[in-house]
């Protein structure tokens, strides 16, 4: 499959009326990470992930055709600079997020050119504190897409293929945020180019075919909330330090060997081992921001100490829970299904005192993008 392949535009029949779509599109919880890309949002090192199914974002579009007045001689809006649309976040008026949903529009206009031919209103919401390193990014622009896809479907006298319109859905999403490849379906998704992941693509994200042992597929992710605040660095300004950074090429040769050694501790079940990949990738991670220029620091105090915990806990009791950390400062604590009425107490008890207002969310592997 190459860019090409989503240029084919299926017949449609616009409608000469307004309307809405309703989406949810989930977050994930990359095991092993991507961090840095190449232009055209493709990724340097592939990247696998845990669908989540709690931490969600609800996005309504909803349209009017454009005037006449506003249109070309192809009946195509001709607005160059995609003033066509107006964000709101929970009810109110975001004009900061126009800048990002103007960029993701210009650059899936070749795939969808009639998104031209309609004035926009965009209402989302989240489940899960916005900014704090839960990649809301990844769930919003997966919803948004996936709304935008539902629209072309029912106006196609052709539909897409089931399999088709996931990955054009991923396809999309991913230029809006990478990550968001990866929220489209579930349970584990990839995405990027990897030797032993024949199907792989640098432009759309795969469900996991392979043998996936029945443990990983009924696995917790409790979400404790270390800091809701807003991070001090864009995920998009710590992919683009990558560039220069002197760790960088040795950085995408580990993620791409611990996906290789991840793909066969999900086959076994074997759970420790996952604990040791996963927690190296976190650190990984997080290092790579420390040691850039300029470098910086998104974990905080309290990040560290459920960190100890979490180790001294899993080896004076022996079970499988590790630690993750996306581009923040929050823990998710990976563990699985079986283990969750030993593990609730402890969190209840200890963990949560490390979390902002003793806040967590409680969350497991879930499906994807799902209308309404």
């Amino acid at each position: 499959m190459v860019t090409e392949s989503f240029l084919t535009l299926p017949q449609l029949e616009l409608p000469s009326a307004g309307g809405s779509i309703t989406v949810t599109a989930p977050s994930n919880i990359a095991l092993v990470k991507y961090w840095g890309k190449s232009q055209g949002q493709i990724p340097k090192n592939a990247s696998i992930s845990f669908t989540l199914s709690n931490c969600v974002t609800k996005t309504t579009l909803s349209y009017v055709p454009c005037s006449e007045q506003s249109k070309d001689v192809q009946g195509i809006d001709s607005a160059p600079d995609h003033s066509n649309f107006e964000v709101f976040v929970e009810g109110i008026l975001k004009p900061d997020f126009a800048p990002k949903i103007a960029t993701f529009f210009n650059r899936i206009e070749a795939y969808m050119p009639w998104i031209r031919s309609f004035q926009w209103r965009i209402d989302t919401e989240n489940t899960f504190p916005h900014g704090s390193g839960i990649a809301s990014s990844a769930s919003g622009f997966a919803a948004l897409a996936g709304a935008l896809m539902e629209l072309e479907d029912s106006w196609s006298i052709h539909p897409l293929t089931p399999e088709l319109r996931a990955q054009k859905i991923s396809f999309l999403a991913r230029l809006g945020s990478g990550s968001a490849s990866r929220s489209v379906l579930g349970p584990l998704m990839y995405w990027g180019t990897h030797p032993a992941l024949p199907d792989s693509s640098d432009l759309y994200a795969c469900v996991l075919e392979q043998e996936v042992h029945a443990v990983f597929k009924d696995y917790k992710d409790t979400i404790l909330l270390v800091d809701q605040g807003e991070k001090e660095v864009s995920s998009t300004l710590g992919h683009n330090l990558m560039h220069d950074h002197p760790f960088a090429h040795q950085r995408f040769k580990q993620a791409q060997a611990n996906l290789n050694k991840l793909l066969a501790v999900l086959a076994k079940g074997d759970t420790h081992e996952f604990c040791q990949i996963v927690e190296s990738e976190a650190l990984s991670l997080h290092a790579m921001m420390m040691t850039s220029n300029p470098s910086y620091l998104l974990m905080k105090p309290n990040t560290l100490a459920i960190i100890e915990k979490v180790r001294v806990f899993r080896r004076t009791h022996d079970i499988p829970v590790c630690f993750t950390l996306d581009a923040g400062a929050n823990v998710h604590l990976l563990y699985p299904a079986e283990c969750s009425p030993q593990l609730r107490p402890w969190i209840h008890n200890e963990l949560s005192q490390h979390c902002q207002v003793g806040q967590f969310i409680e969350d497991q592997v879930g499906q994807g993008v799902k209308k309404g």
